[in-house]
């Protein structure tokens, strides 16, 4: 029998990097997302298939329950060895899903392209503990790491404030829809930015958190109350601006857009993926000519 599931791509709008150590932070559950089907198969093995956003198969390999059992590794094969890996840790939480079945058929299809950094492996990691029944941000912790924001917003279609509160993750749903929500766009910067890469960054130049995440979170809390379009802009720019001092790095409007007239937020890993700009008019023009093709406003991007 054929069982599907379905998680939501993610973005974090404030808090970033902060959130693993407790900080709040507003989560944006994207309209695009991943779908995973399993189904039957034989011979012990999995058959996988995995397709990008324009249905091209990106991924395809066959493995054994005996290379998840013991975290079989496989030279010059890292998605294969990442997916192993994470079906292994699987395992751990629930062995009895590789004697349920003879073997199983599995197909993921993204929504989005895998440049897009929404969570292609966020995504996957909710589909498959949503299949096997576990717990998907001990599955996270034991695979990749990380907050658990981005789990967070697979499992909810709504924004949400997220924090981990003693090392677990609390979520609180909320309604969330800016006053200047038509001013808002998602631009990508042509670029995959690595999160294991910017989190060890971050440890490495941070040293004053129990100081930092008050500031940070009285952000997050007026951004909930005011954000017309000058207080919107106004405390986007506070949070970019403090966050360049804590990681010493320049933000990607001094680096890139200096002469952009409106204001520009990183989101998640500096320097890569998306950036939300808030503007008076429409930015595309603008960006396009820099050579920027990816500009969406904020009604397409979020559930």
């Amino acid at each position: 029998m054929k069982k599907n599931f379905y998680s939501n791509g993610k973005l974090l709008l404030t808090g970033e990097y902060l959130v693993l150590d407790g900080a709040k932070a507003l989560a944006l559950p994207t309209k695009f997302g991943q779908d995973l089907t399993v189904e039957p198969g034989a011979n012990q093995e999995i058959v996988w298939t995995s397709f990008d956003y324009d249905h091209d198969i990106w991924f395809a390999s066959t493995f054994s329950f005996q290379d998840i059992k013991e975290k079989v590794y496989f030279e010059n094969q890292p998605e294969k060895n990442t997916l192993i890996s994470m079906l292994h840790e699987a395992f751990l939480l629930h062995p009895d899903y590789l004697n349920q079945f003879d073997g199983y058929h599995i197909e993921t299809q993204l929504g989005f392209p895998r440049k897009w950094g929404l969570g292609t492996s966020s995504t996957l990691i909710n589909n498959i503990a949503q299949w096997l029944q576990i717990d998907a941000f001990t599955l996270l912790k034991n695979s990749f790491g990380g907050s658990g924001y981005d789990i967070a917003c697979a499992q909810n279609d709504t924004a949400i404030v997220y924090r981990l509160l003693d090392g677990q993750p609390t979520v609180e749903k909320i309604s969330f829809e800016p006053q200047c929500v038509s001013n808002l766009y998602f631009v990508y910067l042509n670029q995959k930015q690595s999160s294991k890469s910017a989190i060890a960054s971050y440890y490495a130049k941070s040293n004053r958190v129990e100081e930092l995440i008050p500031y940070f979170d009285s952000i997050t809390d007026d951004l909930l109350q005011e954000n017309d379009f000058i207080n919107f802009s106004l405390l986007l720019k506070k949070h970019e601006t403090k966050m360049s001092e804590v990681l010493s790095l320049t933000t990607i409007q001094e680096q890139l857009f200096s002469d952009f007239n409106g204001t520009i937020k990183s989101l998640g890993a500096w320097g890569g993926d998306f950036v939300l700009v808030i503007a008076a008019e429409n930015p595309t023009a603008y960006f396009k000519e820099k050579g920027f093709e990816t500009i969406l406003p904020y009604s397409e991007m979020i559930l």
